[in-house]
């Protein structure tokens, strides 16, 4: 490791963190700031040739489709720092791909194909960068100043909610009021001037060197597993046949949904069948790294079940923006500002929760750990979209619904953020030996892809002659029959979540 001749002495901030923090700031507002008036811009403008009753699965495809990205190219990001670049150097680079993104979306505001580039680049800059800026942060500190570091992280993730929550209120009225190519241009600023600030750092930081090839990686151990045979490699294999024909599906499922689809059941059925042969690379690998792939799949089980949570929850940018404009609301609110709610619940949330609700919860005698915690996030996710289904119904109806009650379902949907997300977290890095830190956040980020690859396969789905009867015969609205369909989704995830985590045995896997 090199270090910088300005490192941080001992029980002091390290002097180079501010400009981390400067450029999380910026970055958050600049992605929440065009991600949250996306789906109102495709509505209005982008997606105006296409007729009205199909503008709206349009719009949630290709919302979902970005963010399906921006949560999968944080392992190319991650494999890119790791073995090749370093983190500073590929954050830096990645940044100006991201700058050049929002440049596509404010100019080409007309053009279907120049602004879908732009989505492109930002989900590539975006999940890129992703996994490498909190890595990052933890390598400015030492041993004798890391008791410092969780006070960075926490200003972090207050930053991420704060850039998110003023981007949330303001980038809709720059839409309405100053166009597209001023309200996507704007966040571009913001991106520019972030990596300006990351750039200006750069002889303070301290910077860990590329690890290069790992012979007992992951994948490599995953792999020695399965290409031993038996069972295993069956079971692997009918993941690649049936990843086969989720691509030959490509034209009724669409290009993302099918090459998504593959990947997952090329992981999954290869997960399993190494987990069932897994000794079988002892020898060939060191007994730590096999016992370390073995706490990664089992935590990726836990995963799994939290993938209907993330598809809940990125559909508060889609779906539930689409049913506010239905909505009566004043003239000066704009739809999409509902969602500056959500990070103003978590700054409010965050301190509550660790200050009055989890004492109150012990005090009861109900001990509150981290997988009861995840689990019932899932469950509070699927009694928002209960909520926001009755809502629905009412609009359904022809009632006259208040843009206000839709803060129930969100205070619902936050509370359950909470409690996953900020706590998954922590509970994977805590699961995963050392060696495998990096791998378990990629696949952390993994399943908010898995999530948005539900929302899409559902609206494939819906569409089908069979479905599209049953929702006629129920004498639901397609809108509220999906948003049951989501709740009922996550409520299962949750009851099923539950009984594996009670068999799971926890691990403490931090560092000495």
């Amino acid at each position: 490791m090199t270090t910088s001749p300005h490192a941080a002495t001992a029980a002091k901030m390290p002097p180079q963190i501010p400009y981390i923090i400067g450029n999380e700031g910026c970055e958050r507002f600049s992605f929440y700031g065009m991600r949250n008036i996306l789906t109102v811009f495709l509505m209005t403008s982008l997606l105006l040739a296409i007729p009205e009753d199909l503008r709206k699965a349009e719009a949630k495809e290709v919302f979902h489709t970005f963010v399906i990205g921006v949560y999968f190219f944080p392992l190319l990001g991650g494999w890119l720092a790791d073995r090749f670049f370093g983190k500073y150097p590929t954050i830096f680079w990645l940044s100006l791909v991201y700058c050049a993104g929002h440049a596509c979306l404010a100019i080409f505001e007309d053009s279907i194909k120049g602004f879908y580039f732009g989505l492109f680049l930002i989900s590539l800059g975006s999940g890129g960068i992703k996994p490498l800026v909190t890595s990052f942060v933890g390598d400015q500190f030492d041993k004798g100043n890391r008791s410092l570091a969780q006070k960075v992280y926490d200003a972090f993730y207050w930053i991420i909610n704060f850039g998110s929550f003023f981007a949330s209120l303001l980038m809709p009225v720059v839409l309405k009021h100053f166009g597209a190519s001023v309200a996507f241009g704007l966040p571009g600023v913001l991106m520019a001037l972030a990596t300006l600030i990351l750039w200006s750092g750069r002889k303070k930081y301290v910077h860990q060197p590329p690890r290069g090839a790992n012979p007992h990686s992951f994948m490599w151990v995953v792999w020695t597993a399965l290409k031993s045979g038996g069972l295993g490699m069956t079971v692997a294999a009918l993941g690649v046949l049936l990843a086969a024909y989720s691509l030959g599906q490509m034209g009724s499922l669409g290009f993302v949904a099918a090459v998504c689809l593959a990947l997952v059941l090329v992981m999954g059925f290869g997960g399993i069948g190494a987990s069932l042969q897994l000794d079988r690379a002892r020898g060939v690998h060191p007994d730590e790294a096999v016992d370390g792939v073995r706490a990664v799949l089992r935590v990726l089980v836990l995963f799994a079940l939290v993938t209907p949570f993330w598809s809940l929850f990125d559909q508060k940018a889609s779906t539930w923006v689409l049913q506010a404009d239905q909505m009566s609301k004043p003239a000066w609110f704009q739809s999409s500002m509902m969602q500056a709610l959500n990070p103003l619940l978590v700054m409010l949330l965050i301190p509550f929760n660790n200050l009055v609700l989890y004492p109150a919860l012990e005090r009861m005698g109900l001990k509150v750990t981290a997988l009861r915690r995840m689990g019932a996030g899932i469950a509070l996710a699927g009694f928002a979209w209960i909520a926001a289904g009755v809502l629905q119904l009412w609009l359904d109806e022809g009632a006259t619904v208040s843009i206000v009650w839709q803060v129930l379902p969100y205070a619902l949907l936050t509370l359950g953020e909470v409690l996953v997300s900020a706590t998954g977290l922590e509970f994977a890095y805590s699961q995963a030996p050392m060696s495998m830190k990096g791998t378990i956040m990629s696949f952390w980020s993994l399943s908010v892809t898995v999530g948005n690859l539900w929302v899409l396969l559902s609206n494939v789905s819906i569409k089908s002659p069979g479905a599209l009867a049953a929702v006629k015969s129920s004498g639901y609205s397609e809108t509220a029959c999906l948003m049951f369909f989501f709740a009922g989704f996550a409520l299962v995830a949750a009851a099923l979540f539950a009984l594996v985590a009670r068999r799971y045995p926890l691990l403490n896997n931090y560092r000495d």
